[in-house]
C-alpha cells in the first residue's frame, strides 16, 4: 500500500478551478508540481494550493520522478505529444478530453500505454455523478425496456459575449470549440449509457460569435464551433433496437445553464440532470417521478455543478487505485474509450465537410 499519492498538473485551468482542490481534498495526497505555458499562472496557482514547485517547462513537471499521475489539462493539441512522454518517463497519465485531434493521434497513445502497467485514463467525470450511475444501473435492469432514442442537450453562454477574449477555444487548429470539448462527454455518454457502438452521425456545426479580439487587440476570426447539432444511429444490442440518438450543444445560448440526458425505452423513459438529478416515467405515463438521489460533495471552495460533483468522485477513485496499485477503476473512461470516442468526434467533422450522414469506421 502506498502512502502517499504525489501528483503534477499540466495546465492552470480546468485544473485549478477542480483538479486540484478535488485532489487535495482527498486522504495522503500532495500536488508536487504545476506547469503552465504562462508563468505567472503556474506561480499563482502554486500560491494559491501550496504547490511546492511551478513552472513554464511542463517537461521539467512530467520527469520529475516523486509524481505518481500527471493530469494533463492543456489545450487538445498538446495532449498527444504530452501523453507520450509521460508514458515514456512511466508516469501514470489522466488525460483531458477531447484525447487527441484526431483517431491516429489517440491510437498512438493507446498503443503506447498498452502494457506499461500504468493507468492511461480520459477524464470523463460524469460517469461519476451519482445519477448517471443509478440511471445506467435501471437501464441495464430493463427498468425502460429496449432503448429506441437518447437525447443530450447541452447549453450556456460562456462565449455568448462578443468581447470575450479570442483564445484557443476559438481555434480549431488548437482544438478548439463546442464539438470537441462537450460533444466528447456526450459520445462517451452514448457508449457508457448504451454499451453500444455509434454506426453513424450527421453533424452540423455552426459559429455564430465570428470574430473576437486576442490578447493583443488584433481582431481575428473565430474558427471553431460554439454551437454543434448531430443526428446518430446506434447498433444493435441487448440494450437498443433500431436506436436513434440527439446532440444539441452551445456555448452561446443565454438561460439557465443545463447539461441533461434523455433516454426513452419501449417500457419508460428517464432524465437525467445537469448534476445527476433523476426522473423516470413509465410508459403511458404523463409525469415525472423524481428519484432521490445523493448528489454527491464538491471539492471545497469549487462552483457546484456537474463537473466538480463528478470529479470529487472521480479523483477519489484515482488516489484510491494508486495506493492500492491497480491499473484499473471501475466505470472510469481508459485510453481505448478515448479512441472509440475520437472515431465518433473524426467522423462529425467529416459529416460537416460533407453535409452527408457518415458512417463511423
Amino acid at each position: 500500500m502506498k502512502k502517499q499519492v504525489k501528483i503534477g498538473v499540466i495546465g492552470t485551468g480546468f485544473a485549478r478551478l477542480t483538479q486540484i482542490p478535488a485532489f487535495l481534498n482527498c486522504e495522503d495526497t500532495q500536488v508536487v508540481s504545476v506547469a503552465s505555458a504562462n508563468l505567472a499562472n503556474a506561480e499563482k496557482t502554486a500560491a494559491e494550493f501550496g504547490i511546492g514547485h511551478f513552472t513554464d517547462n511542463w517537461r521539467e513537471t512530467a520527469r520529475r520522478e516523486d509524481i505518481d499521475l500527471l493530469s494533463i489539462t492543456t489545450p487538445p493539441n498538446l495532449h498527444h505529444e504530452m501523453t507520450l512522454f509521460a508514458l515514456e518517463h512511466d508516469k501514470h497519465v489522466l488525460c483531458e478530453k477531447p484525447m487527441a485531434m484526431n483517431t491516429a493521434e489517440a491510437e498512438e497513445m493507446a498503443l503506447a500505454a498498452r502494457g506499461k502497467g500504468l493507468l492511461a485514463l480520459i477524464d470523463h467525470e460524469l460517469r461519476f455523478l451519482n445519477g448517471r450511475q443509478k440511471a445506467r444501473e435501471m437501464i441495464r435492469d430493463g427498468k425502460i425496456g429496449k432503448v429506441f432514442h437518447f437525447k443530450q442537450m447541452f447549453r450556456n453562454a460562456s462565449r455568448g459575449k462578443a468581447n470575450i477574449p479570442w483564445n484557443w477555444w476559438s481555434d480549431i487548429d488548437a482544438g478548439g470549440g463546442a464539438l470537441g470539448a462537450i460533444g466528447s462527454h456526450a459520445i462517451d455518454g452514448f457508449h457508457w449509457f448504451l454499451d453500444t457502438e455509434i454506426t453513424d452521425v450527421f453533424c452540423f456545426l455552426k459559429t455564430n460569435v465570428k470574430e473576437r479580439m486576442d490578447s493583443e487587440g488584433i481582431k481575428r476570426a473565430v474558427t471553431a464551433d460554439d454551437e454543434t447539432n448531430i443526428i446518430l444511429k446506434f447498433a444493435d444490442s441487448e440494450l437498443t433496437q433500431d436506436s436513434s440518438g440527439t446532440v444539441s450543444l452551445s456555448v452561446v445560448e443565454a438561460g439557465k445553464y443545463d447539461f441533461n440526458c434523455k433516454i426513452f425505452g419501449t417500457e419508460g423513459s428517464i432524465i437525467v440532470g445537469e448534476s445527476g438529478e433523476l426522473w423516470f416515467a413509465r410508459m403511458g405515463s404523463n409525469k415525472w417521478d423524481e428519484i432521490k438521489i445523493d448528489l454527491g460533495d464538491t471539492p471545497p471552495n469549487t462552483k457546484v455543478g456537474g463537473w466538480s460533483r463528478g470529479f470529487m468522485s472521480f479523483s477519489k477513485e484515482i488516489v484510491s487505485a494508486l495506493k492500492e496499485g491497480r491499473t484499473q477503476i471501475p466505470e472510469s473512461a481508459t485510453f481505448e474509450d478515448g479512441v472509440k470516442v475520437q472515431k465518433v468526434l473524426d467522423a462529425c467533422r467529416e459529416s460537416d465537410r460533407s453535409g452527408e450522414m457518415t458512417r463511423i469506421v
